[in-house]
């Protein structure tokens, strides 16, 4: 089965138009992307746009063929004018299949958004799925028995659909993710190719063909990333969303509970309300053995108190305790944790912070804590394939 992306972008394409944000005024070449509109063997078109006709033209396809027009979602703006060789667009009911003359069997799914899903099954058994803007499907409780061989989807809109997918084995190592409708809230260029990777996704040009079911290696997801940066740089929201696509994440809270600190406690509560509900919370500083044991990926958040907790257990602060063994004892804790991370079987992203960029500190317990940062920071990259510098919200890759 091949299939042929005809327009890759959001319903009002990108650039939209008359849009003057950053990214629309960078969306050219192949950066610009049409309507998102698929064209399965010639024979099946998911969702008609406008000029659909052209693009496949471009693409070196021919849209004579086609024998069944299905809509995803409802089409807003001027109604299209059908072409005369396509026959009408329609929508499925929810579970209902179709067969085509081409052999392809499509069945609909209910999606908890407005909208329908579309899984296609070619005359040879490869296994496609397509999902509208916006939508994740419904229902999904049991493990399903033959995963897909290509998923196209909102990953950037929705990626906690690929997390669910992934939850029922309906997506797995060996199936391709495609990213469509992305619109100007997807990061540009290299960005986007960058936050795609880490969930084991990714994003082609409009008018490319892929074959549904070719035999591909695994993607390569990094296993240990490093993500540092300064004070409300961005830093945690990029680290939540390299995760945001696998079903189980065990989100670490280092800095725990500040008993009347309201300030803090708003900052705890923004963190939830922005994390998936099926994450799950562990308040701890215990890291070698959360490393050290098998589970689901770690989010570590971050190294910074997790250091100022080592510190207190070897009393850091004390001068004379810090030179009568303190120093050699927080030593070896940062080397406990390292000696873990790199044998740690996990996916681990973790979050640290910059702090040697700025004022120097005006006490020798603040310049002791840069200093150990500053190494524990150093060494723990180390140990990392990827580590990132976000400021002002733009991560910047420092290796990977």
């Amino acid at each position: 089965m091949e299939l042929t992306l005809l327009g890759t972008g959001a319903p009002e394409g990108l650039p939209r138009p008359d849009c003057p944000c950053a990214v629309c005024a960078s969306a050219r070449g192949t950066g610009a992307r049409a309507a998102t509109s698929l064209l399965v063997d010639d024979a099946l078109l998911l969702d008609l746009t406008p000029g659909a006709v052209f693009a496949a033209a471009r693409a070196g396809r021919s849209v004579a063929g086609v024998r069944q027009v299905l809509l995803t979602h409802p089409h807003d703006g001027p109604a299209l004018e059908l072409p005369a060789a396509l026959p009408p667009a329609g929508r499925v009911p929810d579970g209902q299949e179709l067969t085509l003359i081409s052999g392809h069997r499509v069945r609909a799914v209910a999606m908890d958004s407005p909208g329908t899903g579309y899984e296609v099954v070619s005359p040879t058994g490869e296994r496609l799925l397509y999902l509208p803007p916006g939508g994740a499907p419904a229902g999904l409780a049991d493990r399903v028995a033959d995963p897909y061989d290509m998923v196209v989807l909102d990953v950037i809109g929705r990626p906690d659909a690929v997390a669910a997918l992934r939850a029922v084995h309906a997506v797995t190592a060996t199936t391709e993710v495609i990213a469509v409708h992305l619109d100007h809230d997807a990061p540009p260029g290299r960005d986007l190719d960058r936050r795609l990777a880490a969930g084991g996704a990714r994003a082609v040009p409009d008018g490319t063909t892929l074959p549904v079911g070719e035999y591909l290696a695994a993607p390569e997801v990094p296993r240990r990333t490093l993500v540092t940066g300064g004070a409300r740089s961005g830093k945690s929201l990029e680290a939540e969303q390299r995760l945001g696509t696998f079903p189980e994440v065990v989100y670490v809270a280092t800095g725990g509970r500040r008993e009347g600190d309201a300030e803090w406690a708003d900052r705890i509560g923004l963190h939830r309300e922005r994390r998936p509900a099926a994450w799950r919370t562990e308040e701890t500083c215990e890291l070698v053995e959360l490393l050290e044991s098998d589970g689901p990926p770690l989010l570590i958040d971050c190294l910074s108190l997790w250091l100022t907790d080592a510190m207190d257990r070897v009393d850091a602060w004390d001068e004379a305790l810090w030179a009568d063994g303190g120093r050699e004892r927080l030593r070896a804790r940062v080397a406990a944790l390292v000696h873990a991370v790199r044998g740690t079987r996990r996916t681990v992203v973790a979050v640290t912070n910059e702090v040697g960029s700025g004022v120097v500190p005006a006490t020798p317990g603040g310049r002791r804590f840069r200093d150990e940062l500053g190494r524990l920071n150093a060494a723990f990259a180390d140990e990392c394939e990827h580590v990132l510098l976000v400021v002002a919200g733009q991560a910047l890759v420092l290796r990977g």
